[in-house]
């Protein structure tokens, strides 16, 4: 339980700076070194170092000119609601800091109620959610599997053909297919044709490795790989950074598995997954990871029948917008 404590500072923000960017960019790499898992989403991540994507709000709270710690708040889902993810630096954890950011994000979410990621799922996190009385509404697997795959290939649907995705030629029309595929999907399915973008310049980016079926000239569905590991630059703004070693051998992702709707009963989604387990064994990798919501049976009996198993997890926690910390 943390001892009752304030921040020094605690601000509220629309746009970060490039100091205030680089600050909580080794906030995260501290966090990731001492916990194991990134303590924030990709997709705030990779609109970070930009300052962070509007008009999402950000927290920061420091100790004089250090940040304690970060938390980042979305209010842009209107049927969802609101949705926050946070983050404290190791050496101010068990000071209340997290406390403060939670009830920060609380304030500005009000007076709806508001989803916080909980990534790891680890028992500090878990804590502090269950201590102001939030519930777990949502779960996130993370599943793996052994490489290469040694399986047979399934067939492709009649009249389907797999190649690899064109940036010039399918950008747009991935857009709609995706929004198309994960239509109930609260993250996945808001992507635009700007976040395709940002993804497109990461170092990983790899067309080869991102297969798109196709029927009659039109994209029916796609398999988007990515392979992530090993030493790695922090995204900072300024000069003169050295990269953070996150220690691990490189690891294959299906990144993404989409299938639109008139075709989810011919098989496509096994077979796409398959011919990207084949691809990322193929470049010698020896082990390959996916996401899949715990809710999503038909996802997870997929991806069990090829041999995933459960990882590990990311919760989110939902809760009323009308607490108050003790004393306030």
């Amino acid at each position: 339980m943390d001892r009752p404590y304030s921040p020094a500072h605690l601000e509220t923000v629309e746009r970060l700076s490039e100091p205030e960017v680089d600050a909580v960019t080794w906030t995260l790499e501290a966090a990731t070194e001492a916990d194991g898992v990134r303590p924030l989403s990709e997709h705030v991540e990779l609109h970070l170092r930009d300052g962070g994507e509007r008009p999402a709000r950000h927290v920061l709270a420091w100790h004089g000119d250090t940040l304690a710690g970060y938390a980042h708040l979305d209010t842009t889902d209107a049927v969802a609601g609101p949705s926050a993810e946070l983050v404290v630096h190791p050496a101010a954890r068990r000071a209340g800091v997290g406390t403060a950011l939670l009830r920060t994000l609380l304030g500005e979410a009000a007076p709806a109620s508001l989803r916080v990621w909980a990534h790891g799922s680890l028992p500090g996190a878990d804590a502090l959610a269950t201590s102001v009385g939030m519930a777990r509404v949502r779960e996130l697997l993370q599943m793996r599997r052994a490489l290469p795959y040694g399986g047979a290939v399934p067939p492709l649907p009649v009249d389907v053909d797999v190649r690899a995705f064109d940036p010039d030629r399918d950008a747009e029309e991935w857009v709609r297919v995706n929004a198309e595929a994960f239509a109930d999907h609260p993250e996945q399915g808001r992507l635009t044709l700007l976040d395709l973008g940002i993804r497109m310049r990461e170092p990983w980016f790899d067309p080869a490795g991102f297969l798109v079926a196709e029927r009659d000239g039109a994209m029916v569905g796609f398999a988007w790989t990515k392979v992530h590991g090993g030493a790695e630059q922090p995204r900072l703004t300024l000069v003169g950074a050295a990269p953070v070693d996150h220690p691990h051998p490189p690891l294959g992702e299906l990144y993404v598995l989409g299938v639109a709707p008139s075709a989810r009963v011919s098989g496509l989604g096994r077979a796409l997954t398959v011919r990207a387990l084949r691809h990322l064994g193929e470049r010698g990798l020896r082990h390959a990871m996916l996401y899949a919501d715990a809710d999503n049976v038909p996802a997870v009996r997929l991806y069990t029948s090829l041999g995933f198993t459960r990882h590990s997890s990311d919760t989110m926690w939902q809760g009323a917008a009308a607490w108050q910390a003790p004393g306030s």
